[in-house]
């Protein structure tokens, strides 16, 4: 079976010194907010190019986080809006509504599968105060148009980098283009820990100080509590992990490009639809989405041949119970991207022969 996504054979790619930093941050005897986090922050925030990167538990608290800390500096608060894509993962929705924010669901580009920008502007009201933009896929969301409409409206960019480590714009790291950004190192992502773990970049310091207090109980200091926090932080050997896979991320993300371009030159199926193209650096390939008319027989037929492969994602945000309240909403071009979306396998550590044999069999579907 090619798997979807082979993790032993990603961690087995660094386990030497993996196993040395694990090792020697057991043997500290210090497990948080130790120095491992501090070089990880450091190292982080140099390569998006932010002055500050704050870790914590995971990537949907490092959203939740933002929101809240807007809403405690007096910036929003809540019953304010949000635009956000109708078509992400449900993490982004939740982040908003738990800081009991308004999500505007706002279709995409079936071209690029991101955000539609001309699609924007007429949901702005008077409650409207952010944009968060996702970079799905690994695909860059963010336009010179968006980053204007926020200009024109006062709104706070915020960026679901969740799959785009490493992604660019323009000589940018997706990360660093907006006021915020949100990212998660669950073990999938291009940048994976062994575990759980998240982390928030900005250049904003008032904005950093304040999530790092609400990720850590709402202390400033040590048994003095400004905030209503929670417990939301990046663990010392995920820290130690990241450190290392980090410094692999670049070239990790350009075998992902090789497969991605094999697949883009060499599947040659009718019944098969590619997104639009980006520039190079503009796509870390975290999934390899294709479409089909066809796509719950098409990935049978691949599951039958001993391909697996993942649907991202099979029910929008809009249509799942705990969204009750949108399950009438139409909302047609998310709808066509979750009914016909199929993720191929790509990773960092599938070999060639696994590539060409994925190719074969597609082309051969009928």
């Amino acid at each position: 079976m090619i798997k979807f996504l082979d993790l032993e054979k990603i961690t087995e790619k660094n386990f030497e010194e993996i196993k040395t930093v694990v090792t020697k941050t057991i043997s500290s005897g210090w497990y948080l907010q130790g120095e491992a986090n501090k070089l990880f922050e450091t190292n982080y925030s140099s390569y998006i190019g932010t002055e500050y990167t704050v870790g914590c538990a995971n990537g949907l608290d490092a959203l939740i986080w933002i929101y809240r800390a807007y809403i405690e500096l007096g910036i929003m608060k809540e019953g304010d809006e949000v635009i956000v894509p109708a078509n992400t993962y449900i993490a982004s929705i939740l982040a908003i509504t738990e800081n009991n924010l308004i999500p505007v669901l706002v279709e995409p580009d079936i071209d690029t599968l991101e955000i539609d920008d001309a699609k924007i502007e007429e949901k702005i009201t008077d409650k409207t105060k952010s944009i968060l933009i996702v970079h799905l896929y690994g695909r860059c969301a963010y336009t010179d148009r968006i980053r204007e409409i926020c200009n024109k409206y006062n709104l706070k960019l915020v960026e679901d980098n969740a799959q785009a480590h490493g992604c660019m714009y323009q000589g940018l790291k997706t990360g660093s283009l907006g006021d915020a950004a949100g990212h998660s190192f669950y073990p999938g992502k291009n940048l994976g820990a062994l575990g759980d773990g998240g982390a928030v970049t900005t250049n904003d310091k008032i904005l950093a100080d304040t999530i790092r207090a609400l990720a850590n109980y709402g202390s400033v200091k040590k048994y003095v509590f400004k905030y209503r926090g929670r417990n939301s932080r990046l663990d010392e050997i995920q820290a130690a992990v990241l450190n290392v896979k980090l410094k692999y991320l670049d070239e990790d993300n350009n075998r992902r490009r090789e497969i991605a371009h094999y697949y883009l030159k060499h599947i040659n199926n009718s019944r098969i639809f590619f997104p639009v193209q980006l520039p190079c650096k503009s796509n870390v390939y975290h999934i390899f989405p294709v479409f089909c008319n066809r796509r719950d027989e098409l990935q049978k037929f691949l599951f039958e041949h001993d391909i697996q492969t993942l649907i991202h994602y099979p029910i929008p945000p809009h249509k799942q119970e705990c969204y009750s309240e949108w399950n009438n909403i139409s909302l047609p071009i998310t709808e066509q991207i979750h009914n016909q979306e199929l993720s191929l396998p790509i990773s960092p550590v599938m070999p060639w022969g696994e590539v060409e044999q994925v190719v074969e069999i597609i082309n051969s579907f009928s």
